[in-house]
């Protein structure tokens, strides 16, 4: 199995793209940290995947408070001595127009998708320097790249990511920690759902695929970053569109 013995950090891991990215990880016979606010619907999924003989636990973890993604990273590497793979697929958006957001919208998006990543990969990163070994992919997304219409600081803070994500890799390969990131397009999720139907609909005819991503397409960018056949792959960001944005 290609993760065999591999510890490994999944946030946003009770649905969605996390979820189907945990998954996929266990499939391959990773160790994994089913990590999420969602305390019910994660312990779902680490039970399941128990249940397919998988090795999994559900860790809770707040994304938007520093104690809490602290008391996490703290309690993992008790747990298991290392993280050998993190991936940090937890986010979160909401469409309106930018004259409409106040202040409190701002911090939650912004710590979500980009501080608590950030906070979250500063606490593991050190024993990955130490063992000069580590895996690191964020799950930004095509907004990050090109914009998106009503999610203008939605779109801010997965462009920090993606920035956060070169300079990272930069500091981290000559220590052999790769930092890649994985930019999905419009994904069949919770969170697309609660996206009005008439830009749903706008999305599906933009698409050259003329279809929405699934979960599990996503997730097999991420294993491919952090797998044997991505050793030398670093700073990259990966666009899993269907066409969306043929952009350099």
């Amino acid at each position: 199995m290609k993760f065999a013995d591999k510890i490994t950090v999944v946030t946003g891991a009770a649905s969605g793209i996390g979820r189907a990215t945990a998954e996929a990880f266990a499939a391959e016979g990773a160790t994994v940290c089913v990590a999420d606010i969602a305390r019910e619907s994660g312990e779902a999924v680490a039970a399941a995947l128990r249940e397919r003989g998988a090795k999994a636990a559900f860790h809770h973890v707040d994304m938007t408070d520093a104690a809490s993604i602290k008391a996490f990273a703290d309690a993992v590497l008790a747990r298991y001595g290392r993280v050998d793979i993190l991936v940090n697929a937890a986010g979160w958006g909401k469409t309106m127009p930018f004259v409409e957001s106040d202040d409190a919208f701002w911090e939650k998006v912004i710590s979500l998708n980009f501080v608590g990543p950030m906070r979250l990969t500063r606490a593991l990163l050190p024993q990955m320097l130490e063992r000069k070994a580590g895996r690191i992919v964020n799950v930004s997304s095509d907004a990050g790249r090109v914009g998106s219409l009503g999610e203008t600081v939605y779109s801010g803070a997965k462009a920090g990511l993606i920035g956060f994500t070169k300079g990272l890799a930069r500091e981290g390969a000559r220590f052999n920690v790769t930092v890649n990131c994985v930019c999905p397009g419009p994904t069949d999720t919770p969170l697309l759902s609660a996206v009005p139907e008439k830009i749903r609909d706008a999305f599906v005819k933009a698409i050259p695929m003329r279809r929405f991503g699934r979960p599990a397409e996503i997730a097999e960018a991420v294993l491919y970053f952090a797998s044997p056949n991505a050793e030398y792959v670093t700073g990259q960001v990966l666009s899993v569109s269907g066409g969306l944005t043929m952009v350099g």
